[in-house]
Order: structure tokens, then C-alpha cells, then sequence
């Protein structure tokens, strides 16, 4: 039986408890302040420069603050003046002298060279302006669920209720009595609060346990090295789109810590969280939460952020207290139980590496914790009613036929039975592979399938002919095998597979030597490009017809740290793209694995790496619905509307802004798509290639805006006539199209331009718009069904699990435009239960140990679906339907669990992997004539490449 219920972790204001208002006290910077500390901050720099900045900074104090004084909760990164604009909160006044102590050290480090004379005598004349002795801490009242109401219904907090709200609420959870399970108990802290973005996009809240150790076991026996993580708990304000009601998110989690050597991911800082004895900065009074402090590295060498000897840290006396940068970062562990007055703990990093203790919390565990959390919450806020299950529950049509599973117990059948589960196995494949095979035909419009694969051990190159062979049922069809050429011929179409060495076009970036950044790094993208896109051209001359290259590189792990900027993964793609390839990469067999296992995961990875690789040539499965034509139009179009972005720290160190449309057309044989400067849709893959090497000078938000409207317009126009769906990622867009933000949207009103709305019919009578709003900055709450619905036996044991499906709110009042999905449990570790714990030890339903630190934890995320346009007598709910189904395409492996996002949405997001800005002096023409002399022992057919690489060759 389906779960007919699911649980968020969402609160609102119990009405009948009134107004929510608490004691704090404020300090706010005079209004006479605005001037002089402008003339500070714009001294040395041009009147353009001036003009930009407008605002005075306040991030590099807060951040500061965090570090050294954490019960200070700041609400905006920039300066505002006044005493209806308070900049600081703290819950008791806080000491006057260390304060002013603050204040002093952020006027010092306003001017951009503090040891000019005239900057001098700025910072002088402006402390002789300010009258810093009349600031102080005011107590008052302050009113947390302050609001207004959005022209679309939807709540508007004030700005301070997305810091302040979310702090109150954490305190009171770590005033609570500690989470206890299976005997064990953890404490919890709040932790300083995150700096930086104003309202919406403020971070909210956070907690954080007592530090967990747990030591793994050796296979030859023995402890391990320790392991070091903690739970955490995240609390945040956010709204849904029509509803005048906020909400209040729990969400529950793990920080995994660093042991040994920190390895400072590049362009970033590691957090380090600090619980000291005694204050960090003389007569400030100790904390209980723990503080924040970002260790970052800068032109060779560790430090503290805002450390150094002329640093914010030194200047308020701080750097005394903590240890040396240096030795931290060797030794990152050292502190993490106390030492020298002082606890410290690393918080890990994906790009640090690979950590012991696995990530998330699986449904049961995350009950329990947010179910004790928000006992401290109540009764001011109570939990939303429990969602729904759509009355359109259906699945899409089935185009492929699931293959009979072979049972544990298959040898012990007899033979007729087997024989008959084999055979059926075999006639759904048969299917199955003649589908996509047709399928595939239509996007090549009547065209071979030609490939490459560049590998570096056979291994892989024969595991990508098996699946080849096993994707699209070519076992029977074969026509011609080896050494280096193998040819499939079907009735639908032909598939020519050619295999290469990799060689010198795998080699790292700069041979024995890391390219520094910058001209080097982008000289040594340039030679790499430019051999790989001959390299392709001259395979191009020999088997006409190759659009596909499989690319057998390492991973990301071969490439960090030191070695970021040798990975040639993006080189290639832009050589490949020159050529007129897409690209799509694997990695080699694990080397630290068993022979028999490293084979079996190659062997999944190459089947995945050729579905995906056939995705790229446009070909698509996609997802028929089941509401018939009465609810949704036949013919229907789909658009999907993505920013395609690099920033100057991406893979090659360029800046790209692109809008980009995808387009799924009926009676089209591919998915089609388009950027802002093209006129006509092209295949997908043209639309790829056409990402590569675009380097684009800066525009301002307003000049991208203004560039996106635009494009949406001319798309729409083109669009008219017909019945047409936009889907749009909020995450994603809405920083470029403000309408998509949820105090922008309005029913069936549409907004481009910034400039006012406009009913949906003036851009077409057959337009509609939904938008999607991921769990990314807790957007959405998270959610577990509760398990007793389904085994009555187990009411009060808080088990949960995980429901797949479309979901209706139930608060009373809110808009029936607002449709939750999610998918089903994930089929890539089959082993993990909803029951594994983290935390604590625990026993599940079956009395076994159920501890599983290190497994990485997988719950669905709560996907929102706004309908936000429709056409008179729509269906909200049947069009949220269409779009939750458009999760479910057969011809991914995770198709029966569902993607992340509807397909056309996913589709265009993978368009990121082909944003890699990129320029090089003359225009490449990869069919320039270029001699390359094959070497003697070269097998007969093989293609020789010569990239000109003096160490080329040497593994790094």
C-alpha cells in the first residue's frame, strides 16, 4: 500500500497565540554617520568606482564578529543608517568597550591603502566626525513575524525576520534537554550566525552537536584511523508562493570534520568552528555558541581570514588566542577535544577529498531529531498539516518493458522455470534495445552512429563495446569486430564504434610542472585544445561521419589541490567541440579495488557513460502522460528557459553568461534548443558545441536581465501559435527574471523587463508557466512519511520512510496552485534501510544493529511545482501532474526512481558541462593541414596524434 501522507519539517504561527515579539537590544549607526564614512570608503578611488558603490561594506566586521563574538547576530552586509535600521542584535547588551573596539578596527580597514597619507588623514578626520561615544545598545521589543502581503498573495517578512527569528528559535532548542537515543546523548549548540546576503537569502539559524568519534575496523583487523562528524540542525523562515502565511524550516544533517592535513580547496575557505575557555578579545564575555572562522589560502601560505599583522584579527587583539594557521592545517585534529584553552574542529569539504563517515540522514534518524527539535518551538509554532497524495497519482505510460528480475534462489529452480524467466528476460531486452535503437534513428535522421573511444587500457575500451552491444540489443547485429573498428548494422540503423589510445591527449596540463594561473593556465588550455581539435579532425578525415567521443580520463580525485589546474577534461571538451564532437567521459577501473570488482563498476560506468553519450546526439525516451488530451492539449511543446554561467574561478578561469532555451516538440525526431543570439533552433548537441570557448566580457545584473527578458520574448513570440509549456528553475533563473521570485509571482500574470505584470494571454492563448523550487538553501522543507500509517504496530517508535509521489498542501486558505513531488528511494545503494542511523546506535524492526556512520544517507528531495499560469478552465493539479511525470524517463538508469528535476529541465542543466569560456588569439580551423607520422609498432588503422607536448607522455 502507497503512503497517503507525507510529513514536512514546516512550522507556521499558531494564530490564536497573537504576535510574536521579544525582548533584544539594537544597535544602530547614526544617520550623521552616512556621509564621512562614504567619503572614507570611496577615498582612492575614481568617481565610476564611487558610483558602483554606493553602499558601505560591513561584511569583512561581521565576519569578524562571527569569529570573536557570536552572540552578535548581524542583518545585512552593507551599512544602513538610522534608528529604524539597527545593524547589530544581540539578546544582552553587549560591552560598550569592545563594541567601539569593533566599530574602530572596521573604519580602519574601509580605505583601500590604509599607509597613504591622504587615506590618513581621511581615517582621522572621519574619527573626528563620528562621535563614537554616543553609541550604545538600546533595549526594546523586537517583532518577529513583521510582514506584509505581496501584490500575488504571498507573505513578504521583514528583513530582520529571516536572522532573528530563526536565532530565537535555535536558542531555545539548545536550552532544551539534550537528544538522547539508544542510551547515547548529544548537546547542542547554536552556532554564529552567517554573514552576508540580506532577507530571503539569509542562511538563517544553525546548531551543532558535541563532536562524534567513531574508528573504523582494518580488514586485516585493528582500529582504524578516527573519524570525526557531528549532527547538525539548520532553522530558516521561508515563504511559498500565494501564501500569505511564512514558514519556519528545521532541517537535520551532518558536518563532517577534517583529520591530519587540511588541503585547502581552491578559491575557497574551510570553516573552522572554535569553542574557547574564555572570550577571544579582552572583557567580552564568553559564549556558548561556537564560533566561525574562515581559514583561507593566499598567495602561497595559510592564514587566518582577516589575520596578518595588519589584519581585522590583530587589530582587535584575537590572534594571541588562536594557534598558528600553519601547524592547524597539518594537524587539523589536534584541537578537536581541547587544547590550549581552546576546541577546534575543520569542517570538511567535498573538494577536500574523501571522508570515513558518509554524508545525510536516512528518514528515521531525521525524524527523531527534528521531532525532539521542535518540542522547543512549541506552542508559538505548530507543524503544517501533513501533504497529500494527488488524486493523479498514474505513472507515464510504460514505453519499455521492465525486465523480469532473476531471483537469490535461481539455481535452486528447476529448469523449466528458469528457462521461462530467462526467455523473458530476453524478449523485454529484445524490446526494449529495438525502441531506443528506433529512437536513436529518428534523432540521427537516417545517419550512422559513429563513435570513438579514446581509451587508456583495454579494459575500458572492451567494457564500452559490451555496452554498446547491451544498450541497444547489437549482439545479434554484429557485421565487424576488432582490433580497432567494430560495426553493428540493424534494420534500424548502423553503429560504428572506432577505439584510439588516449595517449598525449590525456596527459596533465603542463607536463612535470602546474600551469600558474592565469596566462600560463590559459596557454596551456590553448596548446591542449588545439592538438585535440586536430587530433579529432584528422579522425574525422580517415571514418567520416564521427560525432561522439568516449573519453576514458581520471576523475576529479587525480586533479585536486596542488594539481587543479593540469586536468585536460576541459581542453579536450573544447577540442572535441572545434572538431564537431560532444564528449562524454569515464573513468579508468579503480586501481585500489579487486580485479573482479574494479571490472563490475567499470562495467556499470561504461553502460551509464553510453546511455549518457547517446543522450548528447539529442536522442530522447520522453515521458508520455496519462491525462489525456481533455486535460492537456495534444501537441503539447515544452520549454525549458536556463542561465548557462561560468565565474572567473570556473575550469578556465573566464566569465560566460548565456541564456539558453530547450525545446521538446511533438513530431520533432530530437530535443532542440537555442541560445540568445541564435534565430532558429538547432539539435541539441549543435546547441553544445555552441557553448564551448564563448569568453564574454562582464555585463551588470541589469544589462543579463535585460538580455534574458529580451530572449524570453522573442521565444514566446515564436511559440504562439501553438499549445506551449515553460518550465523554469527558480534557483536558477530568477536572479535574471525577478518575476520568478515568490514576492514576484502572480496568478496567471506575467512579468519580463522588471517592468509591470501582465495578464498571460497577451503572450499567448495557449501559454502556460509553471516554476520549480528545489531543497537548495532549504528552500523546501525536508519530508519522511510516517511509517505507522502503513504498520499501525509501529505508532511511537518515530520510524519514517519514503513516499514517491505528487502532493497536495493541506493548510487552510493557501493557493491551489502549489503541488509537491518526490521520487522513490534510490536504487543505487541497495543495501542502505530507512532505518540506518548515524547519530547514535540503533536497532531496527528486525533486532539488528542498524550503526552505519559510514554510509552515505539518500532522502527525496521535496521538489515544489507553482502553477504559476494557466489558461482559463485549466486544471492546476493535472498540469503539476505533467510536470511530475516529465521526471520519469525510462532511458535513464534512475528513470523508475525519477531525476532531480522534469526532464526538459535536466536536460538543459547538463548544458553547464559544455559552458567552459575559452579564447585562443586566431580562429581554429581543425581541418588545417597537419603531418603526423605513425609510430612503427602502431597497430594497422590506427590514428597517431601529435600534440608538439615535450612531456606529454610522463604521468604526473
Amino acid at each position: 500500500m502507497a503512503y497517503q501522507y507525507n510529513r514536512p519539517a514546516a512550522y507556521l504561527p499558531d494564530p490564536a497565540r497573537g504576535p510574536f515579539v521579544f525582548p533584544m537590544h539594537t544597535l544602530s549607526l547614526p544617520a550623521h554617520w552616512e556621509e564621512p564614512l562614504l567619503r572614507l570608503y570611496h577615498g582612492g578611488m575614481t568617481e565610476g568606482q564611487a558610483e558602483r558603490r554606493r553602499r558601505v561594506p560591513t561584511a569583512a566586521v561581521n565576519q569578524l564578529m562571527r569569529a570573536t563574538a557570536p552572540d552578535i547576530v548581524t542583518v545585512d552586509s552593507t551599512a544602513r543608517f538610522g534608528s529604524e535600521n539597527p545593524w547589530l542584535y544581540c539578546q544582552d547588551a553587549y560591552p560598550m568597550a569592545v563594541t567601539n573596539l569593533y566599530i574602530a578596527t572596521w573604519l580602519r580597514s574601509l580605505p583601500r591603502d590604509a599607509g597613504d597619507p591622504e587615506t590618513a588623514a581621511l581615517l582621522m578626520n572621519c574619527f573626528r566626525d563620528l562621535d563614537t561615544a554616543a553609541l550604545s545598545w538600546r533595549p526594546g521589543r523586537v517583532d518577529l513575524l513583521e510582514q506584509k502581503v505581496s501584490p500575488g498573495g504571498t507573505a513578504l517578512p521583514a528583513p530582520h525576520v529571516y536572522r532573528l527569528l530563526p536565532d530565537v528559535l535555535a536558542e531555545r532548542i539548545a536550552r532544551q534537554g539534550p537528544y538522547e537515543h539508544h542510551g547515547q546523548q548529544l548537546s547542542f549548540r547554536q552556532v554564529a550566525g552567517r554573514t552576508g546576503a540580506r532577507g530571503q537569502g539569509s542562511g538563517g539559524a544553525e546548531l551543532m552537536s558535541n563532536v562524534i568519534e567513531y574508528v573504523p575496523g582494518r580488514r586485516g583487523g585493528g582500529d582504524g584511523k578516527p573519524a570525526y562528524y557531528a549532527a547538525t540542525l539548520r532553522i530558516t523562515v521561508r515563504t511559498v508562493p500565494f501564501s500569505p502565511v511564512p514558514r519556519v524550516h528545521v532541517a537535520a544533517g551532518v558536518r563532517r570534520f577534517v583529520t591530519g592535513k587540511v588541503y585547502m580547496p581552491y578559491g575557497k575557505g574551510v570553516s573552522a568552528y572554535l569553542l574557547p575557555d574564555d572570550s577571544l578579545v579582552h572583557d567580552g564575555p564568553q559564549s556558548q555558541r561556537f564560533a566561525v572562522a574562515m581559514l583561507e589560502w593566499k598567495n602561497g601560505t595559510t592564514d587566518w581570514r582577516q589575520g596578518g599583522a595588519e589584519g581585522m584579527l590583530a587589530g582587535i587583539s584575537a590572534l594571541d588566542a588562536l594557534p598558528s594557521p600553519d601547524r592547524l592545517v597539518k594537524e587539523a585534529d589536534h584541537w578537536i577535544h581541547g587544547r590550549d584553552g581552546i576546541r577546534i574542529a575543520i569542517g570538511h569539504q567535498a573538494a577536500i577529498g574523501r571522508h570515513t563517515i558518509g554524508t545525510g540522514l536516512m528518514p528515521s534518524e531525521r525524524r527523531r531529531l527534528i521531532e525532539w527539535a521542535e518540542q522547543a518551538i512549541a506552542p508559538e509554532f505548530v507543524s503544517v498539516p501533513k501533504l497529500e497524495r494527488s488524486a493523479y497519482a498514474r505513472p507515464p505510460k510504460k514505453q519499455l518493458k521492465k525486465l523480469t528480475s532473476i531471483p537469490k534462489n535461481m539455481e535452486e529452480k528447476d529448469p523449466e522455470e528458469r528457462a521461462v524467466i530467462l526467455d523473458q528476460r530476453e524478449l523485454n531486452a529484445a524490446h526494449n534495445a529495438q525502441v531506443l535503437r528506433a529512437r536513436l534513428a529518428e534523432a540521427l535522421e537516417g545517419e550512422d552512429l559513429t563513435a570513438v573511444v579514446l581509451h587508456q587500457n583495454d579494459a575500458i575500451r572492451d567494457q564500452m563495446i559490451a555496452a554498446a552491444e547491451m544498450g541497444l540489443g547489437l549482439a545479434g547485429h554484429r557485421h565487424a569486430q576488432g582490433p580497432d573498428t567494430w560495426v553493428w548494422e540493424a534494420e534500424e540503423l548502423t553503429v560504428r564504434l572506432h577505439a584510439r589510445p588516449l595517449g598525449a591527449l590525456g596527459a596533465p596540463l603542463g607536463g612535470d610542472s602546474v600551469p600558474r594561473r592565469g596566462q600560463e593556465h590559459d596557454k596551456a588550455i590553448e596548446e591542449r585544445r588545439i592538438g585535440v581539435a586536430r587530433a579529432m579532425a584528422a579522425l574525422r578525415e580517415a571514418v567520416p561521419g564521427v560525432r561522439l567521443a568516449f573519453v576514458e580520463l581520471d576523475g576529479q580525485d587525480a586533479f585536486r589541490h596542488a594539481k587543479r589546474r593540469t586536468d585536460p577534461k576541459h581542453a579536450i571538451r573544447l577540442g572535441c567541440a572545434d572538431a564537431g564532437l560532444v564528449t562524454q567521459f569515464i573513468r579508468p577501473p579503480d586501481p585500489d579495488a579487486e580485479t573482479e570488482e574494479a571490472l563490475a563498476d567499470a562495467g556499470l560506468r561504461a553502460a551509464a557513460a553510453w546511455s549518457d553519450g547517446l543522450r548528447q546526439t539529442g536522442m530522447r525516451l520522453v515521458p508520455q502522460h496519462t491525462l489525456g488530451d481533455t486535460l492537456i492539449p495534444a501537441n503539447l511543446n515544452q520549454v525549458a528557459f536556463h542561465l548557462v554561467e561560468r565565474r572567473l574561478d570556473g575550469p578556465t578561469g573566464k566569465q560566460q553568461f548565456t541564456p539558453i532555451a530547450v525545446l521538446i516538440r511533438p513530431g520533432a525526431k530530437c530535443v532542440l534548443g537555442k541560445s540568445a543570439d541564435m534565430h532558429a533552433w538547432v539539435p541539441y548537441p549543435e546547441l553544445l558545441k555552441s557553448l564551448t570557448g564563448r569568453a564574454e566580457g562582464k555585463k551588470n545584473s541589469a544589462e543579463q536581465s535585460a538580455l534574458m527578458a529580451a530572449f524570453v520574448k522573442k521565444t514566446l513570440a515564436q511559440l504562439r501559435s501553438t499549445p506551449t509549456l515553460v518550465l523554469t528553475h527558480a534557483q536558477d533563473v530568477r536572479k535574471r527574471w525577478p518575476w520568478l521570485r515568490n514576492d514576484g509571482l502572480e496568478r496567471d500574470r506575467l512579468g519580463l523587463d522588471g517592468g509591470p505584470v501582465q495578464r498571460i494571454g497577451l503572450y499567448g492563448k495557449q501559454l502556460r508557466i509553471v516554476r520549480i523550487a528545489d531543497g537548495s538553501r532549504d528552500e523546501t522543507a525536508q519530508c519522511w512519511a510516517e511509517a505507522e500509517e502503513r504498520s499501525p504496530k509501529l505508532e511511537g517508535q518515530q520510524r519514517g520512510g519514503i513516499a514517491m509521489g505528487l502532493w497536495r498542501p493541506g493548510v487552510r486558505g493557501d493557493s491551489d496552485r502549489v503541488f509537491y513531488s518526490t521520487t522513490g528511494k534510490s536504487g543505487s545503494q541497495p543495501n542502505l534501510t530507512n532505518d540506518d542511523a548515524k547519530l547514535t546506535p540503533h536497532t531496527n524492526a528486525s533486532g539488528n544493529n542498524a550503526y552505519r556512520p559510514t554510509a552515505n544517507a539518500w532522502n527525496p528531495d521535496l521538489l515544489e511545482l507553482t502553477v504559476a499560469c494557466l489558461q482559463p478552465g485549466d486544471d492546476a493539479e493535472a498540469w503539476a501532474a505533467f510536470v511530475h511525470q516529465q521526471r520519469f524517463s525510462e532511458d535513464y538508469r534512475a528513470g523508475r526512481e525519477g531525476l532531480a528535476l522534469p526532464l526538459i529541465l535536466h536536460l538543459a542543466r547538463l548544458a553547464d558541462d559544455y559552458a567552459l569560456p575559452h579564447e585562443i588569439d586566431e580562429a581554429l580551423d581543425p581541418t588545417e593541414p597537419r603531418a603526423a607520422a605513425a609510430p612503427d609498432d602502431a597497430l594497422s588503422g590506427q590514428l597517431a596524434f601529435d600534440f608538439d607536448l615535450d612531456d606529454g607522455d610522463d604521468d604526473e
